[in-house]
């Protein structure tokens, strides 16, 4: 059966399944904003739900920061974000009475790239990338010799995410050891697509991006294995790197927000009936070039959304390079 019969077929039993007078009446509004990297999954299952349902659902993307900021105010139904809340969004979203369902959607691999034409960057160690991009760096670490003596004195040009984005947030906890702390004298963009160009277009190049960005332009740009430290291997982003817990640090989860209040909502619960128990999202998680959960974290995620559990599986902290297991153990 071809994949497009297939999600014709799951959306007609969608259809069917949870049919109600209530679609009949005037179009209702869902707004969502957050993270650039789960955006293409949520923006995937918000086309075909709305293809369905007399339902908008505007998709943003501020960062995870500035999504949750948004959130944290109630100004949007869900959150998108490529790391979990944090305390102090936890603390906004109390002081402003948003009770809130966290659901992971998908897992990610953190992909360090360089310039397609970068022949001599052949791994790197989270030690090398840390004397790259940690505070005291700034205008001292100019070329890829001052990184490694064995790589030549070619200039270093850095790129990057800003401040507001749950990817920068994951690399610098993981690579420094304390979330933002970071250099800043490197080209930063909210815009991944921009910072994509630079890299294809500067010889000297380093950035780092979500493992679909890398997927999308594949023989564009180079992915460079990561060591995480001098003792362990370089491993290579993968699906099956990520599978087998191989690839760490940086493997990291991906979630949406449901704000409990809303999810009292038909056009919410609905929505997210639609996200999670059709199992959408892994399709579109597929074509989106992220990485699907397994069945049975998808079956607890699915029994997470059921029971309505409010809160977070990881209090407020930064958590660097779960397994899959460990994974499960935080929202069970």
């Amino acid at each position: 059966m071809s994949k497009t019969k297939t999600k014709s077929m799951l959306i007609a039993v969608f259809i069917a399944f949870t049919s109600s007078s209530s679609y009949a009446a005037a179009e209702k509004i869902i707004n969502i904003d957050g993270s650039s990297t789960v955006y293409p999954i949520t923006k995937g299952v918000a086309d075909e739900y709305q293809s369905i349902r007399k339902v908008k659902v505007n998709v943003s993307t501020s960062g995870t920061g500035g999504g949750f900021a948004k959130f944290c105010r109630g100004e949007t139904e869900i959150q998108d974000a490529s790391r979990p809340i944090l305390k102090k969004e936890m603390e906004l979203c109390k002081e402003a009475g948003v009770q809130y369902i966290e659901l992971p959607i998908a897992f990610d691999a953190l992909t360090v790239v360089v310039n397609k034409n970068n022949d001599f960057v052949k791994s790197i160690s989270i030690e090398d990338l840390k004397k790259i991009w940690q505070p005291a760096a700034q205008g001292k670490i100019k070329t890829w010799r001052q990184v490694n003596p064995a790589w030549p004195n070619t200039p270093l040009k850095l790129y990057g995410q800003t401040s507001d984005s749950g990817t920068f947030d994951y690399f610098t906890e993981t690579v420094v050891g304390k979330a933002k702390s970071s250099r800043h004298d490197y080209v930063s963009s909210g815009d991944n697509h921009v910072l994509l160009q630079d890299v294809k277009e500067d010889a000297g190049a380093l950035s780092y991006f979500s493992y679909a960005n890398y997927e999308e332009n594949k023989g564009e740009l180079l992915a460079v294995p990561v060591a995480e430290n001098k003792n362990t291997a370089p491993v290579l982003p993968s699906i099956e790197s990520v599978k087998n817990g191989t690839y760490i640090p940086f493997s990291r989860p991906l979630f949406i927000y449901v704000n409990a209040a809303a999810a009292l909502r038909p056009e919410v619960k609905d929505f997210i009936d639609f996200y999670i128990y059709l199992q959408a999202s892994p399709k579109l998680i597929k074509q989106a070039k992220h990485i699907s959960l397994p069945g049975n974290v998808y079956q607890a995620v699915r029994n997470h959304w059921l029971a309505r559990k409010l809160d977070t599986g990881f209090d407020g902290a930064p958590v660097v390079g779960l397994k899959f297991d460990e994974f499960l153990a935080r929202i069970k």
